[in-house]
């Protein structure tokens, strides 16, 4: 088994090739290599971690679980996620903040992010059940976000330009990490 820095180096390469980010959004660097080490929330106080540094603790969260199972209503590892139950279980993971369990009230927290101000962490909606806001992933750069999809398998980071999703999408949320939620 790989010990833990291990797979938090490799899970930092992944993240460093997936947010490339242009010039023109300094304040979420595109690579993490010459970051001081994250240190994990159960180790440090999440209210004094800033947003970028939530956003890289949401982001090595999510990726980490790439490849779980789909399964509806699912809210964790073992017993597999949906979309909503991903997106609750990174953020409580990460951040130690609770969210509900619907893409939908999901979509009514923090703030309304335009698409082309999408930064890492951020929540990305779309519409996959012929209602607006019926599923929900994180936005992991370079218009790319990762989820649990309702079908075809496991957690995976998906392409936001493909025209599936480009059809459906509904907006971006920011959630304020200085706020809790029920």
């Amino acid at each position: 088994m790989f010990g833990f820095s291990l797979i938090r180096s490799a899970l930092c390469t992944l993240l460093a090739l997936l947010s490339v980010s242009c010039a023109a959004a300094p304040a979420m660097p595109a690579t993490v290599e010459n970051e001081p080490a994250i240190t994990s929330p159960a180790t440090a106080q999440v209210d004094e971690l800033s947003w970028p540094e939530q956003a890289r603790e949401v982001l090595l969260n999510a990726l980490s679980l790439t490849g779980v199972r789909y399964q509806y209503g699912g809210n964790s590892p073992e017993s597999g996620f949906d979309c909503s139950g991903f997106v609750r279980y990174v953020y409580q993971q990460a951040t130690s903040l609770s969210l509900p369990h619907s893409a939908r009230a999901i979509s009514q927290l923090g703030k309304t992010i335009p698409k082309q101000e999408l930064k890492p962490g951020d929540l990305v909606f779309f519409n996959t059940l012929k209602s607006a806001f019926s599923h929900v992933g994180i936005y992991v750069g370079n218009n790319r976000f990762i989820h649990a999809p309702s079908s075809g398998g496991g957690v995976r980071v998906e392409d936001m330009q493909n025209s599936y999703w480009q059809k459906r999408y509904n907006g971006a949320q920011r959630i304020d990490s200085t706020k809790t939620t029920d």
